[in-house]
Order: structure tokens, then C-alpha cells, then sequence
């Protein structure tokens, strides 16, 4: 009765100064760095282990005691200990009797095991009110301070009171938490340290795929059509022309696929008269990977750029601008400027660095220290309305400088269309669509739509 009354006691909200007394069970790298966090943070540390003789690696204002004396002494008790080591944890089912335990372990699967290491403490501690936290935070992160892109703690726990107590002591960290709910969501939680990248799967393998593809599609027709026909060695290509032509065509038809999407959705919308039926799970899955694909348009745009800067300091444009400039001198004749190309390669050159512009200012405002800066107006502004513009200027781009061939027969060798008009395909049908939806006869009944209104009622889930 008195155990039971000291530890309502400990539970009650800390009106003082003085920090609660905080239990680590396990004496690792994550313990360590934990309880050196919390001594700089005011929280008086005790360890629990194995050994109590003071190691130099444990910090120095700690307490070490074994593992019943140290629970005896907290009304918190962190387990930074992995799962398969649980067992000890038996005998003093007792003493943890109405304390809150927090398990901060991760497995080395995803679903390792059939119930989360967070459920599976709680089978064994039936009495402690058992918390998840801390596991999605590195130990060189604690140490160093570099928790930037690591200051999320995800909670989860049955008992409301426990769980705000971690959270105070993860805010007290400099750490921000997020409430996930009851244990139930602890299996989710342990996963996501074990994801790697899962919103990039998708966006990276159809990259890749594209890449490989322009990549021989090019090398087809500069390198071995010209030697198998014209013989001329252009196998140096492969270093910066055709990544210079792959990059620009990734560019353009990636950000045309962050639109298409919602093209899409819009016609499927218009269609069933009603906003209230889920899409399909690849449109859904597609729109939720829309940022990644912009972000790695933007790379491959970042990389023309580059490519195309570097480009006079090659050899093969230096041999080609002192050929016509020798061919000029001993033909003693200078040919005039050509006012029209003059025109088209300003415009492109203009057009593109615009293009650049605006696609540089979408990819920073998709960055959550930026989006978090403004409000959901001046978001959609950004990523939809520039967004749109961009797409506008990089297609007016590659149509400047790649429409001439079209018309030009030797542009299709083996019958086959040069690179740029292939990239010109999706992002014309994205254009030419989103420029139907916004007549204003097919905008109205779309609004209505998306505000609520239905044709057919009865459909509606």
C-alpha cells in the first residue's frame, strides 16, 4: 500500500524546480548518452546494472546501482536494452509495479517479432504503465548535438499521464515529441527507424529507369549510329554531351510527372461527380511522392546547369569554334549574323535561366523549415501556380531549342525522334489538359466538386 502510494505520489504533476529523479537500465552507447543528455538537461540520473563499479565512461555526476536499488529510487525507468535481455526484468515486476518504463529499443527487422518489443514489455511488466520513446533518436546525435534532422520523438502509451511525463523530459532535451496514440502504434514506430527512404523507393527506380534509358537511346544515335555510318569516333560523348542531354530531358518530363497527378485526379473528380471516392491506390500513391519527384527534377536541372557552364572549356568546342573561324580566314570571307538564330538562342538561354529560376524557388519552399514559414495559401501559390509557370518556361525552353528538328530528316536516325521531342510529350499533355480544366465552363463544376457538392449522392463513402 505505501509502494503504491509513493508511486502516485511520483506520477503527480512536478510543481517545483527540482527535477524528477531518472532511472537507465543499461549502461551502452544509447544509455550513456541518454543519461549525459539528461544530467546537461537537471534530471538527477541513476544507472541500473549488472556492475556497480563506477567505469569512466559513464557520467560522472551519475549513480550506479543494481537494478532493484536504482528503480527503488525513480518513478521513470528507461530500458536501453535490447529486447532479448528482457528476462531479468521478471523479478522486479514488483518494484516497477505503478512506475512508467520506457522501452527506447529497435529491432533489426521490420516486424521482427509478432507484437512490438513496447507490447511485449508490458506482458512482462502487467503493472508499470509502459511507454514507447527515444528510438528514433541516435546516440551520436545526443552526444554530438547534431539533432537537426533527428529532434521528432514519436510517443506512444496506454496511460495519458505517463506519456506527458516523457514528453516533458523529451522537451527538456530540446527535443519535440509527437503523441501517436496508445502502445497499439508501437509496431509502426519501431518500423520507421528500419525504413530506408520510403517515399523515395518509387521516385528513385523510375529515375533511374529513365536514365538508363535516354542514357542508351542517346548513345545509340550519337555514338554508334555516327561511327556505324559517318565513322566518326564520338565515344568521348559519353563524359558530358549525353549527360548534358539526359539531365535537361529528365528534368522536364519528372516535373511534368509532379503535375500529372493531379490532372488526373481532377478528371477521375470530374467523372464521378464527386470528391467523397477514393482514388486509386497508384494516383494515390503517385501524389504522395510528388515533392520527391520535384526535388529530383531539381537535381538533374542543378546538374544542366553545371554541365552546360563547363561546356566552352571542353576540347571538342574549342576544335569546333577554331574550325569555323580558320574556315572563315582562308575562305577570306565572314558570314554574316544571323539575326533569327540570334533570336532563338537568346530566347532559349532566356527562357531557361527563368526556368531555373522559379524551379530552384518551388524546391525551397517544398523544405519544411520553409513551408512551416507560411501559410497554406501562400504554399499552394507557390507549388502550383509557379509551379505551373515553371513547367511553362522549361517546356518553352526545350521547344526554342529543340523544335527544329521536328521538321529536320536527318534528325531521325533509325527512324527514331531525337531525344528532346520525346521529352516534350508528357509535359504538352500536362499543359494542354490543365489548360481545358481551367476554362471556366469545366473550373465551376470542378469547385463545386472539391467543395462538396455531388452528382449522385448515393455514391458517396
Amino acid at each position: 500500500m505505501n509502494t503504491n502510494s509513493s508511486n502516485i505520489m511520483a506520477l503527480a504533476p512536478n510543481t517545483s524546480n527540482k527535477r524528477e529523479t531518472v532511472c537507465i537500465f543499461g549502461t551502452g552507447d544509447f544509455g550513456r548518452a541518454l543519461g549525459h543528455k539528461m544530467i546537461q538537461s537537471g534530471y538527477p540520473v541513476v544507472y541500473g546494472s549488472r556492475s556497480t563499479q563506477i567505469s569512466n565512461l559513464i557520467p560522472k555526476d551519475a549513480e550506479v546501482l543494481s537494478h532493484a536499488e536504482a528503480a527503488q529510487k525513480a518513478a521513470i525507468i528507461i530500458i536501453a536494452i535490447q529486447r532479448q535481455h528482457y528476462n531479468f526484468l521478471t523479478p522486479l515486476a514488483e518494484i516497477l509495479r505503478g512506475k512508467v518504463v520506457v522501452d527506447i529499443s529497435n529491432n533489426l527487422k521490420l516486424n521482427q517479432y509478432p507484437e512490438s518489443n513496447a507490447e511485449y514489455l508490458a506482458q512482462l511488466l502487467p503493472g508499470a504503465k509502459v511507454v514507447k520513446a527515444f528510438n528514433t533518436v541516435s546516440a551520436w546525435a545526443l552526444q554530438s548535438g547534431a539533432l537537426d534532422a533527428s529532434r521528432q520523438v514519436f510517443v506512444c502509451g496506454d496511460d495519458v499521464e505517463a506519456k506527458q511525463m516523457v514528453m516533458n523530459i523529451v522537451r527538456a532535451l530540446g527535443l519535440t515529441p509527437l503523441d501517436q496514440g496508445s502502445l497499439l502504434a508501437a509496431q509502426g514506430i519501431e518500423n520507421y527507424p528500419l525504413q530506408l527512404f520510403p517515399m523515395w523507393k518509387f521516385p528513385m527506380f523510375l529515375s533511374l529507369g529513365l536514365t538508363a534509358f535516354f542514357f542508351f537511346y542517346c548513345l545509340a544515335l550519337d555514338v554508334i549510329y555516327t561511327y556505324v555510318y559517318e565513322k566518326n569516333n564520338f565515344s568521348f560523348f559519353i563524359a558530358i554531351t549525353i549527360p548534358n542531354r539526359i539531365c535537361p530531358v529528365m528534368a522536364l518530363i519528372l516535373l511534368a510527372l509532379v503535375y500529372l497527378p493531379g490532372v488526373l485526379a481532377a478528371i477521375i473528380q470530374l467523372y464521378r461527380g464527386t470528391k467523397y471516392r477514393r482514388f486509386p491506390d497508384w494516383l494515390d500513391k503517385w501524389m504522395l511522392c510528388r515533392k520527391q519527384l520535384g526535388l529530383i527534377a531539381l537535381a538533374f536541372a542543378s546538374l544542366h546547369a553545371v554541365f552546360t557552364l563547363v561546356s566552352p572549356m571542353r576540347s571538342f568546342v574549342r576544335w569546333r569554334t577554331s574550325k569555323g573561324i580558320i574556315s572563315q580566314a582562308l575562305n577570306n570571307k565572314t558570314e554574316p549574323l544571323d539575326t533569327t538564330n540570334a533570336w532563338l538562342s537568346d530566347s532559349y538561354l532566356a527562357l531557361g535561366i527563368l526556368g531555373f529560376f522559379f524551379f530552384v524557388l518551388v524546391g525551397i519552399t517544398s523544405l519544411p523549415s520553409v513551408s512551416n514559414s507560411v501559410n497554406w495559401r501562400e504554399f499552394r501559390f507557390v507549388q502550383s501556380k509557379l509551379g505551373y509557370l515553371t513547367l511553362i518556361l522549361c517546356t518553352a525552353h526545350t521547344l526554342v531549342y529543340g523544335g527544329k528538328w521536328f521538321l529536320s530528316p536527318s534528325a531521325y536516325r533509325w527512324y527514331l525522334p531525337n531525344i528532346y521531342m520525346l521529352s516534350l510529350v508528357v509535359p504538352c499533355i500536362v499543359l494542354v489538359v490543365k489548360f481545358v480544366l481551367v476554362f471556366p465552363c469545366i473550373d465551376k463544376p470542378l469547385t463545386q466538386i472539391r467543395q462538396g457538392w455531388e452528382r449522385n449522392p448515393k455514391y458517396s463513402e
